[in-house]
C-alpha cells in the first residue's frame, strides 16, 4: 500500500511517499481503508519530534482517518499513529460509526479537533453566557469549532487571525470580533476589540510574544487555557503575577482526554449529532492527495490555510 513515512526528523521535506506491507490486524483490531486522513499542527511537531511525546523511526504519521471496514462501515477513528496511508489497522473499540449525514471529510476533520474544541471551550475555560473568550487562530481547524461552540455556550468571542480572510471566516462563523494576530501591540488591540475591558477567557496554542500579550490582557479571575507553542518559544508565568491579577494558566494536552473513554465516546457522538442536524459547521481547508503531504505541511506551517487540511490517500 502507499504510505507517507519519515525515516529521519526534520521538516516538511523528510516526508516521503512510499510502498509497504499491509498492515496486520492484532487482537482486537480491524483493518479501515481510508477515505481521509486528518493533518493536525502536532504532525508538525512530530516530523521534528518536539512536541510532547517522543517519536519513533521509521514512522507514518497521522492520528486520523474516516473509511470503511472490510463489512463495509463507514467508521472514523483516532490513532496513535499510522494515518498517511491507504490502510490503518485501529482498535476496534475505537471505531466510530460515522451517520450517513456526516461525510468522510467531516468525520476526519472532528476527531482530534472537535475533541480539542469541545474540551478547551466546555472543560478548561469552563466559559459561561455573557463572557469573552479570545481564541487563536480562530479560523483553523479547532479554532473555528471553538468559535461556534463558544457562541453556543452565550460566550462573547473574539477571534484571532492573521488575514482579512480568515478574519471574515471568523466572522461568519460567529465571532463577535476579529483581531489581526500579526497587530504590533496585540494586547491593546484585544482590549479595544473588547471595548476597552480585560477578557475572561483566551485559547492559547502560540506561545512567544503573544503569550505575553494575551495573559496581559486577561482580567481578574481569567482563565488562559495553553493547548500548543506553536512558535516553538515556550514561556514562565510568575506565581506572583498570577497571585496578583487572579488570573489562571491551563495546560490541556489531548492525550490525556483520550485516556478517558467515558468521557471521549459520548463527546464523539455529540460532534456527528450536531454536524448531522446542520448545528456546526466543519471547515475543510484543503483536501490533498497522499503524494503532496509535504506541501500540506508547508502550508499548514505557512499559515496559508484555514480550516481543516485533509490528505486523500486514493491520489
Amino acid at each position: 500500500m502507499k504510505a507517507i513515512q519519515i525515516e529521519e526528523f526534520g521538516g516538511p521535506d523528510v516526508l516521503r511517499q512510499v510502498e509497504v506491507d499491509d498492515p496486520m490486524p492484532g487482537e482486537g483490531e480491524v483493518v479501515v481503508e481510508v477515505a481521509r486522513s486528518g493533518v493536525n499542527f502536532a504532525d508538525t511537531h512530530t516530523t521534528r519530534n518536539d512536541y510532547l511525546a517522543e517519536q519513533q523511526l521509521p514512522l507514518i504519521p497521522g492520528a486520523e482517518v474516516s473509511g470503511r471496514t472490510p463489512d463495509g462501515r463507514r467508521v472514523a477513528s483516532i490513532l496513535a499513529s499510522g494515518g498517511y496511508a491507504e490502510k490503518v489497522a485501529a482498535p476496534e473499540g475505537w471505531l466510530v460509526p460515522v451517520p450517513d449525514e456526516v461525510s468522510d471529510d467531516q468525520a476526519a476533520a472532528l476527531l482530534l479537533q472537535g475533541l480539542t474544541a469541545m474540551a478547551l471551550v466546555r472543560r478548561c475555560a469552563r466559559v459561561e453566557p455573557g463572557e469573552t473568550l479570545v481564541v487563536e487562530a480562530a479560523a483553523g481547524g479547532t479554532g473555528s469549532l471553538s468559535v461556534q461552540l463558544a457562541k453556543q455556550a452565550g460566550a462573547k468571542v473574539i477571534g484571532l487571525a492573521s488575514s482579512e480572510e480568515k478574519r471574515a471566516l471568523a466572522e461568519r462563523l460567529g465571532a463577535d470580533a476579529t483581531v489581526d494576530s500579526r497587530s504590533e501591540d496585540l494586547s491593546a488591540a484585544i482590549l479595544e476589540a473588547n471595548g476597552g475591558e480585560p477578557v475572561d477567557a483566551v485559547l492559547q496554542m502560540s506561545g512567544g510574544d503573544a503569550f505575553d500579550a494575551e495573559l496581559s490582557a486577561l482580567a481578574p479571575l481569567g482563565r488562559m487555557v495553553v493547548f500548543g507553542i506553536a512558535s516553538r518559544q515556550q514561556r514562565e508565568v510568575s506565581t506572583a503575577a498570577l497571585l496578583r491579577g487572579s488570573k489562571s494558566v491551563v495546560g490541556f494536552w489531548l492525550v490525556h482526554l483520550l485516556a478517558r473513554r467515558d468521557l471521549v465516546a459520548p463527546m464523539i457522538g455529540e460532534l456527528f449529532g450536531t454536524v448531522a442536524a446542520g448545528e456546526l459547521e466543519v471547515t475543510v481547508g484543503g483536501v490533498y492527495p497522499l503524494s503532496e503531504a509535504t506541501r500540506a505541511h508547508q502550508d499548514l506551517i505557512g499559515r496559508r490555510t484555514s480550516g481543516k487540511l485533509l490528505l486523500d490517500p486514493s491520489k
